[in-house]
């Protein structure tokens, strides 16, 4: 199943994201998945925490997807 997560913004950076959406409580739990290869966007395994997202992205993590809206 697919969460749709509205931002406020044009764009986020990965980390934040993560905290936005309720993925993770802290950014430093974001910063050690990513680092760790635990988040996918858009398919691809992604290591850089600031990877900045847009609308229509999806990101994978722990079995739920989250599509940026």
């Amino acid at each position: 199943m697919v969460k749709e997560v509205k931002i406020n913004t044009d764009i986020i950076k990965l980390d934040s994201f993560l905290k936005w959406c309720g993925a993770v409580s802290q950014g430093s739990d974001a910063k050690f998945l990513i680092q760790s290869g635990e988040v996918k966007v858009n398919g691809e395994v992604c290591t850089q925490r600031g990877k900045k997202l847009k609308k229509e992205d999806e990101i994978e993590f722990d079995e739920n997807i989250y599509k940026i809206i």
